[in-house]
């Protein structure tokens, strides 16, 4: 029986469905909720102190137990962490799920704060440092030393390493470069070639080489893609109200809110923007945890803080993103995707050839840092499971299908990568609901202290 790609896409994409379906959005949001409450809504009365230890506590810090600095750590999480699902993803949402679906990514993302909160606080208790003074930890190192469950925790770091490696990892990531790059002229091979080439040269080099290039691009990046944003936002102010007054309708309304043809309903617009918020800061998931633990940190309540930092600046890129789209841009066009994004970056700004320039430069560093970021993640789920002795060979595997990405099809890939991801997230929501005890004794303890009880930015 001959079995066409597309059924083969299919097929994928109903798994994917099924993983990524209510039940799992639940349990993530719904933990996340519990979290919250559980902690005394620590994940919104101390935000500004979170970003006052992901900046001031660099300095104060350098002499703790550790690989590299707190805001290298932070940058490390960050690379893996912001990629082109807060650009490409977030246009998505707004297509499909209309304005209403930027208010529950809100929703769905502001509690998940607490979700990464607590994988800080149990990325540093639970992390190992070996006898050269090398540190590794992550959800499968809480769930082994925490839970004492040795095949959970291999559970989590298998679908962690084919997430690096199948998955978000790789092939998506140089597969956006190789279609961004291609848009102004550049050969898909060149491209291959060259990102062959710049990531071996990079991961070959191990955490604090990854960690240098992170602490150099993701600053940079950031700054230019949410300051131009800005720019766009302030050249149509006079707009804002009443897209933020969409955003809220669309969210409630039980109608069709965008005309009766269009079918966008405020349940669509929950799902939607539920699932990409999820999935533009991966709260839930764990794999910043890994990052977190390398940190020269050595409270687990303020490593907490600070990886809530981290997901707090996930959210205001996905918000750019979806304030721009919202704002400079007629949704009923056939454009979607990247291509929906520079237009809007465009159109905001009264030059299209800037917008496409700004959306590109922006995937493809966004991307490549997240294929950096989650080599190191996918490395280590990769030692956890088989030893030291398979290090070196899944370096080679993750730079091969670094470069088979370009030609791969994106739909598949997707899917893929939702199916993995889908298996990491189960696995690390069930370490953080058995270790939720040590969570909350490790937030009393900090607290207790006066001097951090009253700490203030």
């Amino acid at each position: 029986m001959d079995i066409s790609i597309g059924q083969v896409e299919l097929f994928l994409n109903t798994i994917a469905s099924l993983v990524w379906g209510w039940p799992l959005i639940i349990f993530i949001i719904g933990t996340g909720i519990y979290f919250s409450f559980k902690l005394e809504l620590l994940d919104f009365s101390k935000l500004k102190l979170s970003l006052k230890y992901a900046i001031a506590e660099n300095v104060r810090d350098k002499t703790s137990t550790g690989n590299i600095s707190i805001f290298a750590s932070l940058c490390t999480s960050l690379s893996a962490t912001l990629g082109t699902g807060n650009i490409v993803g977030t246009a998505v949402a707004v297509v499909v799920g209309g304005p209403g679906s930027l208010f529950w990514l809100w929703v769905s993302s502001l509690f998940s704060l607490a979700i990464k909160y607590a994988e800080g606080v149990l990325a540093i208790k639970y992390r190992k440092i070996e006898k050269n003074g090398n540190v590794s930890g992550g959800p499968m190192y809480y769930i082994h030393l925490g839970l004492n469950n040795v095949a959970l925790a291999k559970i989590f770091a298998f679908f962690g390493m084919m997430v690096a490696l199948i998955g978000i990892g790789t092939t998506a990531q140089s597969n956006s470069i190789a279609v961004t790059l291609s848009s102004f002229g550049t050969p898909t091979i060149i491209t291959t070639i060259a990102l062959i080439i710049v990531v071996g040269m990079i991961t070959m080099g191990g955490l604090q080489r990854i960690s240098i290039v992170a602490e150099k691009i993701v600053p940079v990046m950031t700054v230019f893609y949410i300051g131009t944003a800005i720019l766009v936002l302030a050249t149509n102010v006079t707009h804002l109200p009443h897209t933020l007054y969409s955003i809220v309708c669309g969210a409630f309304s039980p109608k069709s809110i965008l005309g009766a043809g269009t079918g966008i309903t405020a349940t669509i617009a929950a799902s939607v923007g539920t699932r990409r918020g999820i999935f533009s800061h991966e709260a839930g998931l764990g794999s910043a945890a890994i990052a977190a633990a390398t940190a020269k940190i050595n409270s687990p309540a303020k490593q907490g803080l600070v990886s809530m930092a981290g997901a707090l600046l996930s959210i205001v890129v996905c918000t750019m993103t979806g304030l721009v789209i919202l704002i400079a841009t007629d949704r009923s066009s056939p454009v979607e995707g990247a291509m929906l994004t520079s237009q809007a970056f465009g159109h905001g700004l009264g030059m299209p050839e800037i917008g496409k320039f700004i959306v590109g430069f922006s995937i493809v560093l966004f991307a490549f840092t997240t294929i950096i970021g989650w080599n190191y993640y996918g490395e280590q789920c990769t030692q956890f499971v088989f030893g030291n002795k398979a290090v070196v060979p899944y370096k080679i595997l993750f730079i091969f299908f670094v470069a088979a990405g370009p030609f791969f099809r994106i739909n598949s890939i997707l899917s893929l990568a939702d199916i993995v991801t889908g298996g990491m997230a189960i696995a690390n929501l069930i370490g953080l609901i058995g270790l939720r005890r040590v969570i909350s004794q490790e937030t009393k303890i900090f607290f207790s202290n006066p001097k951090n009880a009253m700490d203030r930015l």
